[in-house]
């Protein structure tokens, strides 16, 4: 695992090629504390930088960049290979393996650029990776992203004329150390947050900087400017590849199949020449994993696991009893209060760009208690997804399905006529129900609801209504100053060909929710504390199967992933884990009234927020104050505006006071 970083084109910098890219390689310094390389090309103006964490081939024949046996490739990557030495095999096998210098899987997909060119390396390779390589015949760069988005790539133009300069690199922050980079805010990529608590791909917080999609590649050149992207993999298309030819043998041999399919994954991504082990929450995926894992180990696997003294956020007891259970070499920290609030202020350093998934500070907790023992950490990252396990898609399609059977001309009009309602009215209305003992006095839960439902009603189409249900600001555009109309995550989708509707709701999170929400929480989480994390049912071959899996071998009895249960029933007693599902969450709204008031009150500031030009500021402090009142619960609403005022705090050199964190918060909130 490692940082990457380079630029091509720009004036010759006046402090030296290497100085700027010290600078950017510097500012990532924890995705690969052990070395740094460099690699100019003054002549062709592209400069390439590589931070490492060495997992694999220790030695320096694993450093970076590297150059091909050709020498016609120079490469920066960050990722694995799973299956790399597979591919030593088929070169060597067809004579094109060459001299190895080293181990490292570096080495093994450049010698396969020179064999079978970059689409076709990638084609073969199984792994994660965000990598960039130079085509010194073509004078060509070229980006490329793992087939799910695991790794991060962001990069972009920035600069203007003779001095415009071609950035990129694995986080924001490498970019910022570049002295053409331009911080302008994306208002529209702010919107999207504030209504999915994260930027999705190919937005960034930042004008005229992107994030590489997963599975795609890009190529430029000094001569052809302008990227041309491409997919190597379809994430849309395998899915319904997977619905046309669906598993046809019994549920039985599913699960057998599905066994050996994770049992490969779960071997190939034990493979490192560094201490390992793996997060486990004792819920369904991550104690399948870690059993394959044990099941696969001489010695008993290292596992961790946070534990919370607040009983409704915490998982440590069940991990525990999965842990015994396999014998592993389980280790759990319980952190107070005043621990988890210390993480605040350094959020915005580690996610770059705003981000406001709350399970961002236990997935931070975890990794730096993981990081004490090992330098690899697998995950069950990605079993919800695959194998249909949010409650969420099972209530969207309900929700759909009595809205669909209403006839269209009269759910319009249903839907229309709410809108036209005054919002005093629906305040009316619930003080009037609250006052007859049949609800709270909550003046705007009624109006936010009808809201939701009036605009269910005038689209009540399947990807509307999941969107309003995993919407945190429905319309971002009533808090937001200048803001246009919110790009549509699901617009552009295409995800209904072939799928059932629960199907299309598991491809769009596949598609979203998956690379730019639990995929960002974990790499960057993980990286700060320079932890690789790799998980194994992202896999692509994996993924593949999943897809062709009827929806019969995953929801059985209003219950999600139950080809999963069945795997994990050879290893571990379904009891210990046969549980409500869990999130992996903090108390943000009560900490919100409570140890974390003082620092969100001088980041809601309404003269602040004027003066920054952001946010409207009355309608904003209007939440605020009924949150603090106990009237609504805005926690969520609240947190997406607390991370972006404390990025800009951060990152545009804002003054902020840091939380307050006095002994017992946890246990007051």
């Amino acid at each position: 695992m490692c940082g990457i970083v380079g630029y091509l084109g720009g004036a010759a910098a006046a402090d030296g090629e290497d100085g700027i890219l010290r600078r950017m390689t510097g500012a990532i310094s924890h995705r690969g504390p052990d070395s740094a390389g460099y690699w100019c090309d003054l002549e062709q103006s592209i400069r390439l930088g590589h931070r490492r964490l060495a997992i694999v081939d220790l030695s320096p024949a694993g450093s970076q960049p590297m150059a091909s046996g050709s020498r016609r490739y120079v490469m920066v990557f960050n990722g694995e290979i799973y299956n790399h030495q597979v591919m030593r095999a088929m070169l060597m096998a067809t004579g094109r393996g060459g001299a190895w210098r080293g181990h490292s899987d570096t080495e093994t997909l450049l010698a396969g650029f020179d064999a079978w060119g970059i689409q076709g390396t990638l084609e073969r390779a199984v792994g994660m990776f965000a990598l960039a390589v130079w085509d010194r015949d073509m004078a060509t760069l070229t980006l490329a992203r793992d087939r799910v988005g695991e790794k991060p790539l962001y990069y972009g133009w920035q600069g203007s004329g003779a001095n415009a300069v071609f950035l990129f690199g694995s986080e924001l922050k490498a970019l910022h150390a570049h002295p053409a980079f331009q911080k302008r805010v994306d208002r529209n990529a702010l919107a999207l947050q504030l209504r999915h608590n994260y930027i999705p791909a190919p937005h960034s917080i930042y004008e005229g900087i992107s994030k590489l999609p997963a599975g795609c590649l890009l190529s430029l050149s000094l001569r052809n400017r302008e990227p041309v992207l491409s997919r190597y993999w379809h994430g849309d298309l395998i899915a319904q590849d997977g619905a046309r030819h669906a598993y046809a043998g019994s549920a039985a041999d599913a699960v057998k199949d599905l066994e050996c399919l994770l049992m490969e994954a779960v071997g190939q991504q034990m493979v490192a020449d560094v201490p390992l082990g793996a997060f486990l929450s004792g819920g369904i995926d991550s104690s399948l994993v870690v059993a394959l894992m044990q099941a696969q180990s001489s010695r008993p696997v290292k596992t961790f696991t946070i534990g919370f003294g607040e009983t409704l956020f915490n998982e440590a007891g069940y991990a525990l009893s999965v842990a015994r259970h396999l014998g592993t070499d389980h280790t759990e920290l319980y952190i107070s209060g005043a621990e988890a609030l210390e993480v605040i202020p350094a959020l915005p350093t580690i996610y770059d760009e705003p981000f406001s998934d709350p399970s961002q500070i236990p997935t931070y907790l975890v990794s730096r208690l993981a990081r004490q023992h090992v330098t690899v950490a697998l995950s069950g990252d990605g079993g919800d997804e695959l194998f249909c396990g949010y409650g969420r898609y099972r209530s969207a399609v309900s929700l759909w399905q009595r809205l669909s059977g209403m006839p269209e001309p009269m759910r319009k009009l249903l839907g229309g006529a709410m809108q036209m309602v005054p919002a005093a009215a629906w305040q009316m209305l619930q003080r009037a129900a609250a006052h007859a003992g049949h609800g709270k006095d909550d003046a705007t839960g009624l109006e936010h609801k009808a809201g939701k439902a009036a605009a269910m009603l005038a689209d009540g189409s399947l990807r509307n209504v999941y969107r309003l249900l995993v919407s945190h600001w429905h319309e971002p555009a009533c808090v937001l100053l200048d803001s246009g109309a919110t790009p549509d995550l699901f617009a552009h989708a295409r995800v209904d060909h072939g799928l059932d509707p629960m199907q299309q709701l598991m491809l769009l999170d596949a598609q979203t929710y998956l690379p730019d929400d639990i995929l960002v929480k974990v790499d960057r989480a993980a990286m700060a504390a320079s932890l690789e994390t790799r998980a194994p049912f992202l896999d692509h071959r994996v993924v593949e199967f999943a897809w062709r899996l009827p929806q019969q071998m995953k929801v059985r009895d209003g219950r999600g992933k139950w080809a999963l249960r069945q795997v994990l029933a050879q290893h571990v007693p379904l009891t210990l884990i046969d549980r409500p599902k869990m999130g992996f969450g903090v108390p943000i709204g009560a900490w919100l009234r409570g140890p974390l008031r003082d620092w969100a009150e001088s980041l809601l500031d309404a003269s602040r927020l004027r003066r920054e030009g952001y946010f409207d500021a009355a309608p904003l402090r209007r939440r605020w104050e009924e949150h603090l009142s106990g009237k609504r619960n805005w926690q969520y609403h609240l947190w997406d505006v607390l991370m972006f005022q404390s990025w800009l705090a951060h990152n545009h050199g804002l003054a902020v006071s840091a939380p307050a964190v006095p002994a017992g918060a946890w246990e007051e909130a």
